[in-house]
Formats: C-alpha cells, sequence, structure tokens
C-alpha cells in the first residue's frame, strides 16, 4: 500500500506545472472551440461563450489527471511509449472531464422538469439525462477537438515524448 501511495505522489504534477499545464491546455482547447463555433458561423455570443466556457475548464480539470494518468503508464518507458501514453491519456481525460462538465449543465437545465429528489423518477430522469448528455456530446461535442485541438495533443505528446525520464 505504501508503495503505491509513493508511485501515486510520484506521479502527481508539482504544483506550478499543474496550475501552469492546467491554464494553458484550458486555453488552448477553450481557443479551438472558440475557433470551430466562430468558422462555423454562430450568431449567438452567449452560446458561444458557454460552449467555450465547457470546453476551457473541462481541459483546464483534466491537465493534471492526464498528467498523473500517463506518469503512472509510462514510467521508464522509451519515447514513443512515452508519446503514446500522453497522447491516450490526455485525450481520454480531456474528453471525459469535459463530457461530464457538458453533462452537468445539461442535467442542470432539464432538472426543473424531474421529480422530487432522490425519488425513483428522480433517479432515472438523472441516469437518462445523464446518459444523453454523454451521448449527445460523443456525437456532437467530439468534432470540436478537430482538427486544432488534435494538433495540440500531438503537440502535448510530443512534449511529454522528449521529456526525461
Amino acid at each position: 500500500m505504501r508503495q503505491r501511495l509513493a508511485t501515486l505522489r510520484q506521479a502527481l504534477p508539482p504544483p506550478a506545472l499543474a496550475l501552469k499545464g492546467a491554464f494553458l491546455w484550458g486555453a488552448a482547447m477553450g481557443f479551438n472551440a472558440l475557433g470551430f463555433l466562430w468558422m462555423r458561423g454562430w450568431q449567438s455570443m452567449p452560446h458561444m461563450v458557454a460552449l467555450t466556457s465547457i470546453f476551457a475548464l473541462g481541459a483546464a480539470l483534466a491537465f493534471p489527471i492526464g498528467h498523473t494518468l500517463q506518469a503512472l503508464v509510462a514510467r521508464n518507458a522509451r519515447p514513443e511509449s512515452r508519446f503514446a501514453a500522453a497522447f491516450l491519456c490526455f485525450a481520454l481525460a480531456t474528453i471525459c472531464v469535459t463530457a461530464a462538465l457538458y453533462a452537468l449543465q445539461y442535467r442542470a437545465y432539464y432538472a426543473q422538469w424531474h421529480g422530487a429528489l432522490l425519488s425513483p423518477s428522480w433517479v432515472i430522469h438523472f441516469i437518462f439525462t445523464t446518459a444523453g448528455a454523454v451521448y449527445q456530446f460523443a456525437v456532437i461535442g467530439l468534432r470540436f477537438y478537430f482538427p486544432w485541438g488534435l494538433a495540440a495533443l500531438f503537440a502535448l505528446s510530443c512534449i511529454y515524448a522528449a521529456r526525461p525520464r
């Protein structure tokens, strides 16, 4: 147990790196989402700001998670393995955290039509609203990451691959 805690402690990013990385990764994904919406000709500024905020906050919260996961997966690995681990871990962390934030916002909107808290109908509404939000994010929201989010992910993975062990 102590060995696992020590390994996890070593994998955690230092606070300065976590803050700087979260800010930069969040800004990159936020600008990516804003560029996607602007290129598609969205006219509604409040909706653009809301969606951009969800993508930026999701990426910012996902950075320390992605860093920790890739450090656990790619311990003492060769550069190509560190690249693959960083690519996979940062992609999954960013997508999952952003989808969760999207689902929370989606749930907050539809909560006004749900039953009393913790009632059987509330539980069913909660599960299916969350599942619907995650599905909608998977179908509609993932395209926000292409092509510039994918390029940023590639660059971030190259940085992690080039870092010394």
